[in-house]
């Protein structure tokens, strides 16, 4: 009897530990909740006007795209990318207040002035004609700007699902479309960037596809089966990633722009992911870009910039595991459905963080957005280690959603960044994470046989019915997402996401692409925002080029092109600094404007601060200047 007992207690024991420890991982798992008093008054500091983006009329709509019949079970799945948005100063006024959008319910690419900028000039659409181009097969993906050719005018890439991206050179009458590659071909794009590779001074470009080179993804007709990828969590059997390297830009009156494709760069795992995202930015202080591959179904990439002028060099970066920290959480090492990259210094220590989107869905894939902070060792990159650790628990980004793209930004200049996202996958009645997740549990080597799918329709659901989150950071360094409190909580269905102070007020705005939904701009009404100082850093055309350094208030004022990769450094009173780089098309299918920003946060508002710049010029020389700049918009013309 007393051994019954015994045996009683020790089961009730070990119920009750059960118990306890389900409760704990409960508590751990549900995100910390804010002082309501708090919140509001964190929320008072922003406010945004949300304006619908312009849409082109005389286009049939659709909601699904038609697919290789191979893939029909899940079309709604196909179907779920291809929204994008870029801000930017297009036509040549200053301002980066234009915007390139891609809508998924007219496949089209479209030019137009952002709401609220004036009726400059009517909605373009950037017609490939005449290269070949099938709307039955084809569609675009995303619009990156840049001037390319360097002659003062902002140039578009265009990169599609069914064929190779086009180049729009922009003219003194409009958009001429230019093949990137001779040989017609079938590339399934979802992410590219522009950044000096090798450090020549010319700016380069990175293309990185998703679906295999070659694949019949959206030829309905088509007799040839499509594979979907091989694994959930280590797929390589992925489209190829192409590196171009500026060569030349025809001077002779006549637009055009050569780049040269270099092969054999980064091993084939690398090559062949499913990548979504796409970063380039300096982490170690050389002026030369490392690049962050978000990839979908594996591990994100991310390569260490070892390249001199015309040889390019990457080398593979992990991070190292702590004895708390599991593996998937490690950079390189993860196992996530990487979809969006943004860079900014977070913990203030003069190297770029990195905030990376991933599935992180409560009760349906929870897996983990990564806040990649420095450890400020950059002498270990050069034994291929990331010096990078995940704070996005502790942080408070861990979880959100289905997310893709995002953006770090300071909304009301006091100086912190905030943190968005996009979200969403599939909206719909029919909640289908049961039949999602059956698959992802089941066998590796079923997953490349497309007819070994769940059905995903029109009507399906995956994360339809949640919002973009809004996060800012608290006084305890916490980030908290605060939209529903902003009134920016919609329900939308999100892609990109762009940024830029379109009306040159010294305060940020940003825009949303949504997939088969309108899109939107938010406009900032900063309720009372502090001082700040944004510069336009620039290279004057050949004509024009200055002997030395040329800084003058205000918005560039004739033909001039953004100086991608330059570096700034803004001193404050205190000892502390900002750091930030000209941006040249980081993320999904968002691309916010090349302008660099610094909220000024407390600072004394009326002097000038001291700012460091560093940028290389057409010949690959390395300079330096150290500027004292008042609040406000300035811009600087680099020697070049």
């Amino acid at each position: 009897m007393a051994t019954g007992k015994t045996t009683l207690v020790r089961k009730n024991a070990v119920r009750l530990l059960a118990i306890l420890i389900i409760l704990s991982l409960y508590s751990f798992a549900r995100l910390p909740t804010l002082d309501q008093q708090l919140r509001q008054t964190m929320a008072q500091r922003f406010n945004f006007t949300q304006i619908l983006l312009p849409e082109a009329s005389g286009y049939p709509r659709q909601s699904i795209r038609a697919v290789n019949p191979s893939l029909d079970a899940h079309s709604a799945w196909i179907s779920a990318v291809g929204a994008a948005v870029a801000l930017n100063d297009l036509d040549g006024d200053g301002l980066a207040n234009d915007l390139c959008q891609v809508d998924t319910r007219i496949n089209q690419a479209l030019v137009a002035p952002a709401p609220g900028t004036g009726d400059r000039y009517p909605i373009i659409t950037l017609s490939p004609a005449p290269l070949p181009y099938f709307t039955e097969t084809m569609a675009p993906m995303g619009c990156l700007p840049g001037d390319v050719n360097e002659d003062g005018r902002m140039d578009l890439i265009v990169y599609y699902w069914g064929r190779a991206p086009i180049i729009f050179l922009r003219t003194a009458t409009g958009y001429l479309p230019q093949e990137l590659i001779a040989k017609q071909a079938r590339w399934f794009t979802n992410a590219a960037t522009l950044a000096d590779l090798d450090g020549d001074g010319h700016v380069d470009l990175v293309v990185a596809n998703y679906f295999q080179d070659g694949a019949n993804i959206l030829d309905a007709s088509s007799t040839q089966p499509d594979v979907m990828q091989h694994s959930m969590s280590r797929a390589f059997n992925g489209g190829g990633t192409h590196f171009f390297l500026w060569k030349n830009a025809n001077k002779t009156g006549v637009p055009g722009v050569e780049f040269s494709e270099i092969n054999n760069l980064v091993s084939e795992d690398v090559n062949h992911a499913w990548t979504l995202a796409l970063g380039a930015n300096d982490l170690d202080g050389d002026l030369l870009p490392e690049l962050y591959f978000a990839n979908d179904f594996g591990p994100d990439r991310l390569l260490h910039n070892r390249s001199t002028p015309g040889k390019p060099s990457f080398a593979l970066l992990e991070g190292e595991r702590d004895f708390t920290m599991p593996a998937s959480k490690v950079l390189g090492k993860d196992s996530f459905k990487g979809m969006g990259v943004d860079f900014a210094d977070l913990n203030g220590d003069g190297m770029p963080d990195l905030f990376v989107s991933n599935i992180a869905s409560e009760y349906s894939l929870e897996e983990s957005h990564f806040m990649f902070l420095s450890t400020g060792n950059k002498e270990a990159m050069k034994q291929g280690i990331a010096p990078y650790k995940d704070r996005s628990e502790t942080l408070g980004v861990s979880r959100s959603n289905w997310s893709w793209d995002t953006k770090l930004a300071d909304f009301d200049n006091d100086g912190v960044v905030e943190a968005l996202q996009a979200t969403g996958f599939l909206k719909g009645e029919v909640n289908r994470w049961p039949e999602l997740q059956e698959l992802a549990i089941g066998n590796d080597e079923n997953m490349t046989n497309a007819g070994a799918w769940p059905k995903f329709k029109a009507g399906d659901d995956l994360s339809g019915h949640t919002h973009n989150p809004f996060y800012v950071l608290d006084d305890k360094g916490r980030y908290y997402d605060l939209a529903a409190d902003i009134g920016i909580d919609q329900n939308f269905i999100s892609r990109g996401l762009a940024v830029a102070d379109i009306d040159g007020d010294g305060d940020l705005d940003f825009a949303v692409a949504n997939q088969w939904e309108p899109s939107y701009l938010y406009r900032n009404n900063c309720p009372n925002c502090k001082k700040f100082i944004g510069l336009h850093l620039r290279f004057a055309v050949d004509a024009q080029k200055p002997s030395s350094l040329s800084v003058y208030q205000g918005h560039p004022v004739g033909l001039t092109r953004p100086a991608i990769g330059a570096s700034a450094e803004v001193q404050l009173p205190d000892g502390k600094s900002l750091t930030a780089q000209v941006d040249g098309g980081n993320g999904h299918s968002g691309k916010r404007s090349p302008d660099v920003h610094f909220g000024l946060g407390s600072a004394v508002s009326t002097q000038a601060f001291p700012v460091h710049l560093r940028w290389r010029d057409s010949n690959g020389k390395i300079h330096a200047e150290t500027l004292k700049l008042t609040p406000g918009w300035h811009t600087v013309e680099l020697t070049g």
